[in-house]
């Protein structure tokens, strides 16, 4: 992915195809969740997003060309994150606006996502971030919220170009100290920052998968406790 400035959100080619699966929210949207739809091709993912036997959608699907397809409005509640936990929040469903984007998973050929899709989903991330006057750090991944059962967007997606923009947290890479964690001080303090722990595990795993993906071997080291501390203090630094 290029450094180039991103398209704009007026630039998006959209479509609306409705889907059925949602309610109303009893809270404001304060986050922004990010997956891929694992199956085998779009058109197979769209058609389960809108059947209303399937009870899952999103809010939109960015297609590899970057197309976006509209399904349930913002303001509605729409039915992707399923058993979830982020910071003070459970049942991410009610707080958040879900992007499914086009892509086989690890299950059907996880491969890297096209440089037209990348720019549609930082456009449309940047408009939603800022009629909602969403942090980055409540950007995530589905595995961010629901580190047992899921993995995606994966190690293949490329935060780091949605950090240049301040769009998602940074990898921090300056700085950095070894505050010597044991395991469960590790536990801790990703639990602080987040991150449902009760699978120790699998919370260690989603967090390299996010913030360190080139090792993902749930085991806590010195580069990884070196990366948390720099995410808890203010202003971390990183992916520039």
């Amino acid at each position: 992915m290029s450094d180039a400035a991103p398209k704009g959100f007026d630039a998006l080619t959209f479509i609306d195809a409705p889907s059925p699966n949602f309610d109303e929210r009893s809270q404001p949207v304060t986050m922004i969740v990010l997956h891929y739809t694992g199956m085998q091709d779009a058109a197979s993912a769209i058609a389960r997003l809108r059947d209303p036997q399937a009870k899952v959608s999103a809010h939109y699907v960015v297609a590899e060309d970057g197309v976006v397809l509209r399904l349930v409005d913002e303001e509605k509640r729409a039915w992707h994150a399923g058993v979830s936990h982020w910071r003070e929040w459970d049942g991410i469903n009610d707080v958040s606006i879900g992007i499914e984007i086009v892509n086989p998973g690890h299950e059907f050929g996880y491969r890297p996502f096209p440089d037209a899709q990348i720019a549609s989903v930082i456009a449309l991330v940047h408009s939603i971030k800022a009629r909602h006057n969403i942090t980055r750090g409540n950007v995530v991944g589905h595995s961010d919220i629901a580190p047992m059962r899921k993995r995606d967007p994966g190690e293949l997606f490329p935060w780091h170009a949605l950090a240049r923009l301040r769009l998602a947290l940074p990898r921090p890479t300056r700085n950095l100290m070894d505050p010597f964690w044991s395991e469960g001080g590790f536990l801790l303090a990703l639990e602080r920052f987040g991150y449902d722990v009760r699978d120790p595990m699998a919370a260690i795993m989603a967090f390299q998968r996010r913030f360190r993906p080139e090792l993902i071997d749930g085991e806590v080291d010195a580069e990884c406790r070196m990366i948390l501390l720099a995410l808890l203090l203010p202003k971390p630094q990183g992916d520039d």
